[in-house]
């Protein structure tokens, strides 16, 4: 091959950079222009003065219009195939129909200048919109004829799109502004929602159509004047320290307040409203047919709880009645009988009479005790207890109890905490519960007891509704018997609601198991499904104290010899303050009594030394807790027994007792009295 760069004009081309280096390593020779030194003179000049410039630049030189390129140019081309030494119409094919026109009028000596020509040309492989400023010149020779054509040019697509996307944004905004106008005044003028501007000392810039529907007021009555000025004037002070509370910044304000109607009449209006631009914007809406329906369901639903309550009073009245009368016919009948055997001379066959009187007074205490225990009153004597090993306790008697046919099971977990509650209402519930599992499983069946530790939390699968996050000892009782249908478990916690035959139960052992469980800090939960079983879960608050060991009960006596001990008893209810009193003086204590927690208190700021205190809570002047705690005050040794049948703060509050302080629940019996005094006394003289 010739080397035809080594015989080229010295230093040819002398630009640097690559589109000069191609020109000196390109084989001319096979060129139809031939060897770079039988160029012209002005392709010399012209392919020169195109490698020297930082613009982009191309040269169509001749009649086939041969391409020669800067380095600048080359970002123009792309991916396209080399176009150093090709015709140009080859180069642009795809838009040789649109430039070649321009191209032509530059050979005929006509330059052309555009700016932003748009074009659609492939040079990465697809077509692409294009944008170009460029200048199209004729490039002559030395003797004035056309030769060549000069294209400079500057890519602008990015410009053209950017500006593009101005004006449509522009127009875009344009019309959202309009639309949103529009939207505006259409929700001004349609809505049924009162709009009101106003300044903030009140006075009414605007107000739209619907002030007009709901008050009567014109727009020409309105705008100008003070909004306080429509206000009821109950009202007026609320809506002053509104409209204050916006001047001052705060950045909106609700509320509801009558506004008078042009007829005289109030309406309600719920308004919301904030400042903005200076001023007040207030969006109302009449509420006055809601308040008014709202009423009136308070009022039905008032009537309708009021309803329910007397259906549930004559239901627990009548069931209390039918209870009692049973109970009052087993004490009256023995009483008429003893008075008529010793009118007969036959005392002999008394003491029968006696002990039928007693059981049925007894069975009338306990129906009492259920009551106060399903309303919550019942006096609990509330302390840490090991729950574990009152159940132990329990199981001989709960074994004897379910006969043969039924399997017992316990389940009670090793580290059972603590629980605070009332030990032998404790009892008496679980009893209560394992005698309905029983009649529950007529033929034969299982019945479990578990104990165990449970951490509850707020809210998930690990919560009990109606108890608050927490620690809890739970008592679980469950069967595999005939279980309960949905309606009987809805009822099952009513008092006197029973599956049981007439005369086979009260209906009040689930009744007061649920209200000591809530009496208590705790909650009764019962689950059941027909054919399967029941299973009645107790959970008791977990007491951070030892349980303390039960004391026994002294030997039963009702009289004992003289005692160095002087008592005090308060009683308002003579007959039992005569016979408490009796039965102290029986054990050989010095006994004075008082009626009254006045006379009481006297008795107790006096000369004598009482030992003992046995008061009952409720009295007239100061309650028992009160002279109890004037009692210690004088005398810091004497003992305490307070007797109750219903006292609010006794039941509600398991903090009511004092150190060394004990409760006694009424009814009681004789023995029940004598026991506690020798308790809290001592058994010895």
């Amino acid at each position: 091959m010739t080397d035809f760069f080594s015989s080229a004009p010295a230093g040819f081309p002398r630009a640097p950079g690559a589109a000069s280096d191609k020109i000196r390593r390109y084989d001319w020779a096979r060129h139809p222009l031939g060897p770079v030194q039988g160029w012209p003179r002005a392709l010399l000049f012209a392919v020169e003065m195109v490698l020297a410039s930082d613009f982009p630049k191309c040269l169509m030189w001749g009649e086939h219009r041969y391409c020669f390129h800067n380095d600048a140019f080359r970002t123009i081309l792309g991916d396209k195939p080399d176009a150093l030494g090709r015709p140009v119409q080859e180069v642009w094919s795809e838009v040789w129909d649109v430039i070649s026109p321009i191209v032509d009028k530059a050979f005929r000596g006509e330059s052309t200048f555009v700016e932003d020509f748009p074009l659609t040309i492939n040079r990465h492989g697809y077509d692409e919109e294009a944008y170009f400023t460029f200048c199209y010149s004729p490039v002559r020779d030395d003797t004035g004829v056309v030769v060549a054509m000069m294209d400079t040019v500057i890519e602008t697509t990015g410009k053209v799109i950017a500006e593009r996307g101005l004006r449509e944004a522009a127009a875009s905004l344009e019309q959202q502004v309009a639309e949103r106008t529009a939207d505006r005044n259409r929700l001004w003028l349609g809505s049924d929602a009162l709009l009101m501007v106003t300044r903030f000392d009140g006075q009414i810039v605007a107000v739209n159509p619907a002030w007009t529907s709901v008050l009567g007021w014109t727009e020409q009555e309105t705008v100008g004047r003070q909004v306080q000025a429509f206000a009821h004037p109950d009202d007026e002070p609320t809506l002053m320290g509104e409209l204050n509370s916006l001047q001052k910044g705060a950045p909106k304000r609700q509320g509801t307040l009558r506004y008078r109607h042009r007829d005289g009449t109030d309406r309600w209006v719920a308004w919301t409203a904030a400042p903005a631009d200076g001023f007040i914007q207030a969006v109302g809406r009449d509420v006055t047919e809601e308040r008014a329906q709202a009423e009136a369901l308070r009022s039905a639903e008032e009537q309708l709880r009021q309803s329910q309550k007397m259906e549930a009073l004559g239901q627990l009245t009548g069931g209390i009645a039918h209870d009692l009368n049973n109970m009052l016919q087993g004490i009256v009948l023995p009483l008429q009988l003893i008075r008529q055997r010793i009118a007969q001379g036959r005392e002999a066959e008394a003491g029968k009479y006696i002990d039928a009187g007693l059981a049925a007074a007894k069975r009338a205490g306990a129906l009492t005790q259920r009551l106060l225990a399903f309303s919550r009153r019942q006096p609990l004597d509330s302390r840490p207890v090991d729950l574990a090993a009152s159940l132990a306790s329990l199981e001989t008697i709960v074994r004897s109890t379910c006969g043969e046919n039924i399997a017992l099971q316990m389940a009670l977990q090793p580290d059972l905490w603590p629980a605070y509650t009332d030990v032998h209402q404790f009892d008496n519930a679980v009893l209560n519960l394992c005698i309905n599992a029983r009649d529950a499983m007529p033929e034969r069946g299982t019945l479990r007891i578990e104990a165990d530790n449970v951490n509850l939390e707020a809210s998930g699968d690990n919560s009990v509704p109606g108890l608050d996050a927490g620690e809890y000892v739970r008592v679980t009782v469950s069967d595999t018997g005939v279980g309960m249908s949905a309606d009987v478990m809805a009822r099952a916690f009513d008092p006197f609601f029973t599956t049981k035959p007439l005369g086979q139960g009260t209906g009040l052992g689930l009744s007061m198991i649920y209200g000591f469980m809530r009496q208590s800090g705790g909650l009764a939960v019962l689950e059941s499904t027909v054919g399967q079983g029941t299973r009645v879960s107790l959970y008791f608050c977990r007491s951070r104290a030892e349980a303390a060991a039960e004391r026994a009960d002294p030997a039963p006596m009702l009289t004992s010899p003289r005692r160095p001990d002087s008592a005090l008893v308060v009683e308002d209810d003579d007959t039992v303050r005569v016979l408490a009193v009796e039965l102290l003086r029986d054990n050989g204590f010095y006994v004075m009594e008082a009626a009254s927690g006045s006379a009481a208190m006297a008795l107790l700021s006096g000369a004598v030394h009482f030992d003992l205190l046995v008061s009952d809570v409720g009295l007239p002047g100061p309650n028992g807790r009160q002279v109890a705690d004037y009692a210690r005050e004088k005398l810091p040794a004497i003992k305490i027994i307070l007797m109750t049948g219903y006292a609010e703060q006794a039941a509600m509050n398991p903090q009511f007792l004092g150190a060394q302080m004990e409760l006694l629940v009424k009814p009681f019996d004789a023995q029940a009295l004598v026991n506690k005094v020798l308790s809290v006394m001592g058994g010895g003289g």
